[in-house]
């Protein structure tokens, strides 16, 4: 399976070969559910707390009598029934995340990569932008004709990338990930994905 490689002008270069067993496989919904659900759960703070009766200060003394009041028996007003009192089965921190195991994580890539196949643009490098300017970017993603939500896989610190960051830093709709950082959730969020030609290659190295 061969893609087109482009400039930012949007002119062709020549074209490479993607891996099929990376870029072309079968995507396993269930993999890329449990890698996203993975993903998200390990970004929880799992900070959330809430006190029960036994901590919230206060409530030592009993605030009516027993019996003779006509109103319902109460032992302390820290009860979950007051206001002010402690919370039922309330929160209490903890760690949301779950690991998969390394193979799956992998699956769960490559099917992502197979799936956004046909919103896949391969650029030869960023070079052109010699400047760190936003309205030199916007030009480049306008000729590869590229809209939405975009997701751009390159590394920013090679030599030929050195603008990159900071021309597209002030654009709301873009990202910009290393091929290290490449993540499920990033993959299928994109309606693009602008990916440089030594990313394929690291990809398809650490992938296959």
């Amino acid at each position: 399976m061969s893609k087109e490689i482009l400039n930012t002008n949007g002119e062709k270069l020549g074209e490479i070969t993607l891996n099929e067993n990376v870029f072309g496989v079968e995507p396993n919904l269930h993999v890329m559910h449990l890698a996203l659900r993975r993903q998200l759960n390990n970004a929880r703070q799992g900070s959330a707390c809430a006190k029960t009766r036994a901590e919230v200060s206060g409530g030592g003394r009993k605030p009516w009598k027993q019996k003779g009041t006509g109103r319902a028996r109460a032992g302390s007003l820290r009860s979950p029934l007051f206001a002010g009192g402690g919370v039922i089965f309330g929160p209490k921190p903890r760690d949301y995340s779950f690991n998969m195991p390394q193979k799956a994580r992998k699956l769960a890539l490559k099917s992502a990569l197979s799936a956004r196949q046909d919103q896949l643009v391969v650029v030869k490098d960023f070079s052109t932008i010699a400047e760190p300017k936003t309205k030199l970017m916007v030009s480049a993603l306008k000729a590869l004709n590229v809209s939405g939500k975009i997701l751009i896989v390159a590394d920013t610190k090679a030599a030929e990338n050195n603008y990159l960051e900071l021309a597209a830093r002030n654009i709301p709709s873009v990202k910009l990930l290393l091929p290290s950082n490449l993540n499920v959730k990033d993959l299928l969020e994109a309606d693009s994905v602008i990916i440089t030609e030594s990313a394929v290659n690291e990809i398809t190295e650490r992938l296959q």
